[in-house]
Order: structure tokens, then C-alpha cells, then sequence
């Protein structure tokens, strides 16, 4: 790792939301091996995303023994004309990671396999679908069993429909034991159902069956976010959740009406318009509205106190207390407008923790800075 050592230039390099400039890693060569390629699985993962795995005759590499390795997308496995029975070049990415370089052209024997990528889920059996312009193909079905667990891990999320207690351990129980199937089954779970479960006395089922049942009055703007739609994030879903009267009129909203909505270009009007076309994903939100799950969007009182009109936020760091869309709902509620750069016209920068380098230009502008207590008293005060 090579790092500036200067802590004033540091802050003048800044970072990224992932790293920091002022630091680069540096890497020895890869090491590589031959081995055969036996066969190619196809693995669906969170997202539907559907990857193609090398299965391998085992090869040690560095250390450690390699039966699997992955081959990205079927585009790559053309680009490199990567065959089944073929004998290839592996190596460890980032010494962590294997990945089948190239194949050894000069060792077939016309016995290999040209691979098909499947155009159907290999786990659910439904459609796969691949946009136009992207190399990845996915499984378009909300609950299917590869994808459930980590679709319900981000549906109960804090920043999704904020399910207290429904965790990674009891999500495997709940699978285990075939006692939800889809993520409507959340709200069909009974007290019995939970309270023989490992670590699930008296007192943490009903607190997790309550959890439950206050998620259902939530605002549409988690909801959106919680349904995982491709490319719909927290501030996009908060956008459409103030452009629509409910979860209803926004799946039947046309491609024309979401692309004239700020934020939402091509790409993401597409994605929406093909989520709620789908009958598996209509069949998921009649379930939820028959569950009792809020499908309107709750509306402000018009004409109310509008303290922060005319003032510019920008928010920099972790908060402990709101989520980045939760910020920056309760400024604009009170009428003021959030940025994402500092400039001149900043009024105040909004400080969490592990600020980048927006408080260093802000100090040097003379903005005025808020931590949290002080953003805190701002907006409920």
C-alpha cells in the first residue's frame, strides 16, 4: 500500500465513497495453473443476476485448492471461446479470487462443448431476462429460492420496511422450516410459527410479529425501495413515492410519464415499467395489499410552516439517527432544498460521521456546520 503522509494533503485529495485518493494498493503478479474445465453451472444470485461457474478438476494455487471459478457472463466465455472439456489458465484475482484467464486452444480434441446460457431460471424455472446493451441475464422472479433470502433480508432492512429482529439467523430458520416462501409470507407468520424457532422465546416472537404488523403503515417511499426494483435506490424511491398517489397508479404509470419525472431517465423508467408489467411481480403486490400494507401515499398538509425555505443543505458522512432520504425528506418537508456539492450558495453542511472532504471546502467557503444534535433540533424543534 503506498499512502501520502501528509495529513493537510490527504484532506485536500479527499475520497471517493469507497476510497480514499490519497492511498493505492500495489499488487504482485497473479500466479497461475492448468486445469480442466468439467463443466459450467449457472448460480443465481440477490439480484436474479445469473453467472456462469467453472466446475474444475481440483489445482492447487497458491496454497489452496481450486474446484471452482468464476466465468462472469456468457459474453466473456464467447469473447474467450471458453468450452466445456476444455483444458485452461487459472488464476487467483487480488490473490483472492479465481478466475479462468484463457483456454489451451492447442489441447482440444473436438470433444469440447460450446456452453448455452439458459434462458430460463435453473432454480425457478421462470424467464430470464436480458436488457438490451447489458452482459448480464437475470431471473425476473421476486420470490424465487435462490433469491428470497437476500430479497428478505432487504425488504425487513431499516431503510426498507424497517422490520426490527429479522435477521440473517432467523431468515434461515424461517426458510428452513418452509415457513415463508415469498416475502408476503412475512405477514402470515403466526405466533406459534415463530415461537418454536431457536432463540425465539415469548417476548422476541411477539415483538417480532409487531415489528411486522407496524411495517404495514409505512409510507409507499419505503416500500418501493423495499421491492428491489433494478436501478430504484432510497432518494429515487422517495421521488416517485411524491410524484404518485399510490403503489397503484405508479405501476400503471407508461414509459412517457416516468422519463418526464426528474431523476428518472431511460434505463430506470424501463426497469420500472418492466418490474410492474410482470405478472409474477402484480401477482406480489396484490398479495401485500391483501396483507393490509399501506399503498397510498401519505400526504402533507399544504400550507403548513416552512422554517427552512430558501435555504441550501448539503449532507456529508454517517448519520446515526436518519438515513440520507430521511435527511434530506425532513429538510425539503420544511421547505428547504438539498444539493450534493458545496458551493458559494451553501447555507449549511450537515456533518455525520467519517465526513469526506465537503467539510474541508465548506470550512474553507465559510459555510455554517450542523452536526447531528444541532440538525436534530433544526427539524423537529
Amino acid at each position: 500500500m503506498i499512502k501520502v503522509n501528509a495529513t493537510d494533503d490527504r484532506q485536500t485529495l479527499g475520497a471517493t465513497a469507497k476510497a480514499p485518493r490519497w492511498a493505492v494498493s500495489f499488487k504482485f503478479p497473479a500466479r497461475q495453473a492448468t486445469t480442466r474445465l468439467k463443466d459450467i453451472k449457472v448460480q443465481v444470485g440477490r439480484t436474479g443476476a445469473l453467472t456462469p461457474v467453472a466446475e474444475l478438476e481440483p489445482v492447487k494455487l497458491s496454497g489452496i485448492t481450486i474446484s471452482r471459478a468464476t466465468l462472469h457472463n456468457e459474453d466473456e466465455i464467447r469473447r474467450k471461446d471458453i468450452r466445456i472439456g476444455d483444458f485452461v489458465l487459472i488464476e487467483r484475482s487480488g490473490d483472492v479470487i479465481p478466475k479462468v484467464v484463457a483456454p489451451m486452444k492447442e489441447r482440444r480434441t473436438g470433444k469440447e462443448r460450446i456452453f448455452v446460457m439458459p434462458r430460463r431460471c435453473p432454480v425457478c424455472r421462470s424467464e430470464t431476462f436480458r436488457p438490451e446493451g447489458e452482459a448480464i441475464a437475470r431471473c425476473i422472479n421476486p420470490s424465487c429460492p435462490a433469491r428470497l433470502r437476500e430479497a428478505l433480508l432487504h425488504f425487513a432492512a431499516r431503510r426498507a420496511m424497517d422490520i426490527e429482529g429479522l435477521g440473517e439467523a432467523l431468515v434461515d430458520q424461517l426458510l428452513a422450516k418452509g415457513l415463508v416462501a415469498s416475502i408476503p409470507g412475512l405477514y402470515a407468520l403466526r405466533y406459534d410459527d415463530l415461537a418454536g424457532l431457536e432463540r425465539m422465546g415469548p417476548k422476541s416472537s411477539k415483538n417480532l410479529l409487531d415489528e411486522i404488523e407496524k411495517s404495514k403503515k409505512h409510507d409507499i417511499a419505503r416500500l418501493i425501495f423495499a421491492l428491489g426494483i433494478r436501478h430504484v435506490g432510497e432518494k429515487l424511491a422517495q421521488t416517485l413515492a411524491s410524484r404518485f398517489s399510490g403503489i397503484d397508479e405508479l405501476a400503471a404509470a407508461t414509459l412517457e410519464e416516468l422519463t418526464a419525472i426528474e431523476d428518472v431517465g431511460p434505463v430506470v423508467a424501463e426497469s420500472l415499467v418492466f418490474f410492474f408489467g410482470r405478472p409474477e411481480n402484480r401477482e406480489l403486490l396484490r398479495q401485500l395489499k391483501a396483507a393490509g400494507l399501506n399503498f397510498e401515499a401519505i400526504k402533507e398538509a399544504k400550507g403548513g410552516p416552512r422554517p427552512l425555505a430558501g435555504k441550501t443543505f448539503v449532507l456529508t458522512g454517517t448519520l446515526e439517527r436518519y438515513t440520507r432520504v430521511e435527511a434530506a425528506a425532513a429538510i425539503e418537508k420544511r421547505g428547504g432544498a438539498v444539493t450534493d456539492s458545496v458551493s458559494g450558495k451553501t447555507d449549511y453542511l450537515v456533518v455525520g460521521r467519517d465526513p469526506g472532504s465537503k467539510l474541508v471546502k465548506a470550512q474553507k467557503l465559510h459555510v455554517r456546520t450542523l452536526d447531528e444534535d444541532a440538525f436534530a433540533k433544526l427539524v423537529e424543534g
